[in-house]
């Protein structure tokens, strides 16, 4: 069979084709620097000796008799330091012996010993007893209400008596502060002996409110007095009217 050579061309066996070959990849290697020869270090310098380094030919050798010395003074106080205490000590003990100790006490036989020292078995509480935590005291209506009763019998200025009858947990100076907030005035002198019920108490709250605003003297919820007498001036004014109606 006669074909074309052209159309044999076409429908040949492509792996009878040879394959142009690529071209070859080219290899780079990297670029390493020729590397200086290591100088040996000389470890007969004193420098080198203990750390592996070359001295410094501009910084001379450290002298050890060049070091730092302590003062004189530092190594005298260490040298006497405790003879200086042990004579303080001795001093503390002659002052108790003379001083705490008294015949016409016996229980201060007790306090120290005969050469001076403290005896602390005695400032220890008991075996046995037990410290009770301090109750927590908390102001309420109820304290109050007692307190204004107790100023309407007994009167401002007698607290003692307001405590030990109503309010034994509150000390005196207590009672004092708290009439101080409920009245409305730091100072009670002028409230000496005065007695009266809630109302007469919330009268006077807000009059000492008014005078304070006033004169710029109203501090904290309290009346303050000024350096001018001006609210002493206005309190003895008021009082003046009071008595007025009164009469």
């Amino acid at each position: 069979m006669v074909t074309d050579d052209l159309t044999s061309d076409i429908f040949s066996d492509s792996s009878a084709i040879p394959a142009p070959s690529s071209p070859a990849t080219p290899t780079t290697k990297s670029y390493i620097p020729p590397q200086p020869h290591a100088q040996p270090l000389d470890f007969s310098s004193p420098l080198t000796k203990d750390y592996g380094l070359p001295p410094d030919d501009d910084e001379p050798m450290p002298d050890a008799s060049q070091a730092p010395q302590p003062p004189a003074q530092a190594i005298a106080s260490e040298t006497t330091e405790d003879p200086i205490r042990q004579a303080k000590t001795e001093w503390v003990k002659s002052m108790r012996l003379k001083f705490c100790v008294r015949k016409e006490f016996d229980v201060t036989k007790n306090i120290i010993y005969e050469d001076g020292t403290l005896n602390q078995d005695y400032f220890r509480p008991p075996k046995g007893t037990k410290l009770q935590p301090e109750e927590s005291r908390k102001w309420t209506d109820t304290e109050r209400a007692l307190l204004i009763k107790g100023i309407e019998k007994h009167g401002i200025g007698h607290f003692k008596n307001i405590s030990d009858e109503s309010l034994p947990a509150w000390s005196t100076n207590d009672l004092r502060l708290r009439t101080i907030r409920l009245i409305g005035r730091q100072n009670l002198q002028l409230y000496r002996d005065w007695k009266g019920n809630e109302d007469a108490i919330m009268k006077e709250y807000e009059r000492n409110k008014e005078i304070g605003l006033r004169f710029g003297t109203w501090k904290q919820g309290v009346l303050v007095y000024d350096d001018e007498g001006l609210v002493e001036a206005a309190i003895r004014e008021g009082d003046e009217k009071g008595k007025r109606k009164r009469t």
